[in-house]
């Protein structure tokens, strides 16, 4: 189990643009698919990861708890499904349901939305505005596979809360850590 941080893209940076295939739906789903919502949530997460599985029952919360707010949730998973087949979209459908998503869960089978995000691990979490401007990029809580520590998803929802009530929030982030993207030959990030 690689443990790789996320990139911390820089606050302020535009929320890019991408349209992809709801795993559930088969709709497309794009940036502009949230544009009547306050915030909006991008997760990248996977089916196989320990860190997502960790965490997968508090994101399923996360939806449910934010479903009537103007929030807009999306996941994304980037990971190569040919070698990594526990992750194609039929699986992460599967996951979707058995949890309970009320979100959809895109598959970005070229992995550009990841590069265009700087998604480096799953889970890796980018909250923007009303504005589409990033405000939180960091981790959903200080729980790790085997640290006994709870999954709360405090410090996502702590942000989450602050720009649906029109406060700042807090610039000091800490990355999220989790399996690094698994990027498909030769497509990984240059460093």
């Amino acid at each position: 189990m690689a443990r790789t941080a996320s990139t911390m893209l820089p606050l302020g940076t535009p929320a890019p643009d991408f349209a992809l295939p709801d795993t559930v739906s088969d709709r497309v789903i794009s940036l502009a698919d949230f544009s009547d919502r306050h915030a909006l949530l991008v997760m990248f997460i996977c089916e196989h990861c320990p860190f997502v599985k960790q965490i997968q029952n508090q994101l399923a919360q996360l939806g449910r708890d934010y479903q009537d707010r103007p929030l807009g949730i999306v996941a994304i998973s980037s990971n190569d499904v040919e070698h990594y087949p526990q992750d194609s979209p039929d699986r992460l459908k599967a996951m979707a349901e058995s949890l309970g998503f009320t979100f959809p869960v895109c598959y970005d089978e070229t992995q550009a939305v990841a590069h265009a995000y700087t998604a480096a691990c799953t889970p890796d979490f980018f909250l923007f505005d009303r504005d589409r401007t990033l405000v939180y990029r960091g981790q959903l809580d200080d729980s790790r596979p085997g640290n006994d520590q709870p999954v709360t998803g405090a410090d996502l929802r702590s942000a989450i809360d602050a720009v649906l009530s029109n406060q700042p929030v807090p610039p000091d982030q800490k990355p999220s850590i989790g399996c690094n993207i698994k990027w498909k030959p030769g497509n990984a990030p240059k460093l």
